[in-house]
């Protein structure tokens, strides 16, 4: 895990109630795409979560609440977050 990564992972825990939390750096398979840096990592993440927090939320939201956990590292530069709720 890339220490970006696991910033993000534990801002997450600190934000969110988790039951599980992956933050995955997957800069080096977008090599060359827009938002690259051209180091391979610290631009394209993948988080897969769980939280009780989502329960009764639409999809929308729930990622809603994942985006403004993590908005300072998307203001410093993260290009892209896929996010998978588990």
């Amino acid at each position: 895990m890339t220490p970006l990564a696991q910033q993000m992972q534990q801002t997450l825990i600190a934000r969110l109630s988790m039951s599980h939390v992956e933050v995955i750096d997957e800069s080096a398979a977008h090599a060359g795409h827009v938002g690259a840096n051209g180091t391979g990592f610290g631009t394209h993440f993948r988080v897969r979560i769980s939280s009780p927090l989502f329960t009764g939320r639409t999809r929308v939201a729930k990622h809603r609440l994942v985006y403004d956990a993590l908005q300072e590292f998307i203001d410093q530069g993260v290009h892209a977050l896929a996010i998978e709720v588990l």
